[in-house]
C-alpha cells in the first residue's frame, strides 16, 4: 500500500492536490456570494470590444486563416483584426486582406515573437487600443469570449486574461489514431485548466505559469514592459508570462468558463511530437532565462518542476520496470546494467503498484474529461491515454537536455493543418 501511495503521489502530484483544492475553494466562495460558478461578465470599467486589437502572427497559414478571420465577422463590425504575415510564401496575406484584415508582410521570416513586436509597433496598437488579443491563425473564439473575458479587466489589478483552450473537432481527423491524439490533447487541456490553472489564478496566489499565445489578452499599457522577443527562446508566451511575474506588472486572470477558444490540434504523431517538443523546449528555455526569486510564483514553479521531473522519470521507467518485475524480460534482454538504477527501481516497486499508481489516477483524468466535455467515448480512450503520457514524459526530458545545450533562433514553421471550409463559404469583415 505504501508503494502504491508513493507512485500515486509521484504521478498525480502534490501540485494537483494543492491547486485543485484552491480551485474548489474559489467555487465555494463564489457560491457563498451567490454568484455561482459563472464568470464575471461585462461590467462598469471593463473595456469594450471596439477597444480590443486582435493580432494574428501567421506563417504559411492559407489553409485556415480565412476561416478564422471570417469567424470573427460574426461578432459584428466593431472588431479590429490585424495580421502579420511573417515570411509567408503562400497566399496567407492575400486571403487575410480579402477577408477584411489589416495586413503587414515581413520578409524574411523573423519568428513569431519578432513578428508580433514589429506588428505592435507598425500598427501602433499600444497607442490606439486598451487591450491586445493574441490569436493563432487556426483558433476560433466562442460566442461569449469577449463578454466573459473582458469582464475580468474591470479589476484594475488584472493585466492579462489567459484564454481557456479547447479542442476544435471540426474538421474531423480522418484516422482513428488522429482522433485519439486530438482527444488526448483535449483531456490535457481539461486537466491542466480545471485542476491547476483555476486555482493558480486565485487572487492571493497569482501563480499562473502561462498566458497561452493562442487566444489570450493583455492590457496594452504593459506591452512596453515585456521583452516579447527575448533572444534564444523557441516560443514567446511562457516568457511573456514570466515577465509579468518578474516585473510585478499585475494579476493574471483565468476562469474555465471565460475567454474560451477552440484550436486545431495535431492529428499525426509527427506533428504532435514536433508541437509538444516546441512547447517543452520553450518552457525549459524560459525557466533558464529567469533567475529564481523568493516569491510565491517561483516557489510554486519550483515545486511543479520537481514533480514534473520525478513523474517523468517514473513514467519513462514504467514499461521496462514492469517487464522486468513480471519476468517478461530481463535486464540483459533490454540492454541494461543488472546493477543499475532501473534494476533497483523494478525491485523496489512491485508491478501491481506501478500499474495501479499510474493507471488509476490517469483514468480518473479521463473520467473528468468525459464529464466536462460530455464525450463518453473518452472513457474508452482512457485505457490508451497512459501510453501518450509516457511519450509526453520522454519529450519533456529530451527538451530539458536540448535547452541546456542549445539556443533557438525563434524561426518557426506552422504544423500541418486540416483544411477548413472553402473560402467561398465564408462571410468577410468590412
Amino acid at each position: 500500500m505504501l508503494t502504491f501511495i508513493v507512485v500515486l503521489v509521484l504521478v498525480l502530484g502534490i501540485n494537483t492536490i494543492i491547486w485543485a483544492t484552491v480551485g474548489g475553494m474559489r467555487v465555494i466562495a463564489a457560491r457563498a456570494r451567490r454568484k455561482g460558478t459563472v464568470p464575471v461578465r461585462l461590467r462598469a470599467g471593463a473595456p469594450t470590444r471596439d477597444q480590443v486589437a486582435i493580432l494574428m502572427a501567421a506563417h504559411n497559414e492559407e489553409m485556415v486563416i480565412g476561416n478564422t478571420i471570417a469567424s470573427l465577422a460574426e461578432f459584428g463590425h466593431d472588431v479590429n483584426v490585424f495580421v502579420v504575415s511573417d515570411g509567408s510564401t503562400d497566399d496567407t496575406a492575400v486571403i487575410a486582406r480579402a477577408h477584411g484584415a489589416t495586413v503587414l508582410e515581413l520578409s524574411p521570416n523573423r519568428g513569431k515573437a519578432g513578428a508580433l513586436v514589429e506588428a505592435i509597433k507598425q500598427f501602433r496598437i499600444a497607442e490606439r487600443f486598451e487591450v491586445l488579443l493574441l490569436l493563432d491563425a487556426d483558433t476560433h473564439l466562442t460566442a461569449d469570449y469577449f463578454e466573459t473575458g473582458l469582464g475580468e479587466f474591470a479589476d484594475p489589478s488584472v493585466v492579462a486574461v489567459a484564454g481557456r483552450a479547447s479542442t476544435l473537432f471540426v474538421p474531423r481527423s480522418p484516422t482513428f489514431f488522429g482522433r485519439l491524439l486530438v482527444a488526448y490533447r483535449e483531456r490535457v487541456y481539461i486537466a491542466m485548466q480545471y485542476l491547476f490553472k483555476f486555482g493558480q489564478a486565485a487572487r492571493y496566489a497569482n501563480v499562473v505559469p502561462i498566458v497561452p499565445g493562442f487566444a489570450s489578452m493583455y492590457r496594452t499599457r504593459i506591452l512596453s514592459e515585456i521583452d516579447i522577443a527575448a533572444q534564444g527562446l523557441k516560443i514567446e508566451d511562457y516568457n511573456m508570462t514570466f515577465e509579468v511575474h518578474a516585473k510585478r506588472l499585475g494579476r493574471i486572470a483565468f476562469h474555465p468558463n471565460a475567454a474560451i477558444a477552440l484550436t486545431q490540434d495535431p492529428d499525426t504523431l509527427f506533428d504532435y511530437v514536433k508541437q509538444v517538443q516546441r512547447w517543452n523546449l520553450g518552457f525549459w528555455q524560459t525557466v533558464g532565462r529567469h533567475r529564481f526569486r523568493m516569491r510565491t510564483f517561483w516557489l510554486a514553479l519550483t515545486l511543479f518542476i520537481a514533480e514534473l521531473l520525478l513523474s517523468s522519470i517514473v513514467l519513462i521507467l514504467l514499461i521496462p520496470a514492469v517487464l522486468i518485475s513480471t519476468g517478461v524480460a530481463t535486464l540483459e534482454d533490454l540492454g541494461l546494467n543488472p546493477t543499475g538504477f532501473v534494476a533497483d527501481f523494478a525491485g523496489a516497486l512491485p508491478p501491481l503498484a506501478l500499474i495501479l499508481g499510474v493507471v488509476i489516477p490517469d483514468y480518473l483524468l479521463s473520467v473528468l474529461a468525459a464529464v466536462v466535455s460530455k464525450r463518453p467515448v473518452y472513457l474508452a480512450y482512457g485505457v490508451i491515454f497512459p501510453f501518450f503520457r509516457i511519450v509526453d514524459a520522454l519529450l519533456c526530458t529530451v527538451a530539458l537536455f536540448e535547452a541546456l545545450f542549445s539556443r533557438s533562433t525563434g524561426s518557426w514553421k506552422s504544423p500541418s493543418r486540416r483544411p477548413a471550409r472553402t473560402e467561398t463559404e465564408q462571410p468577410v469583415l468590412s
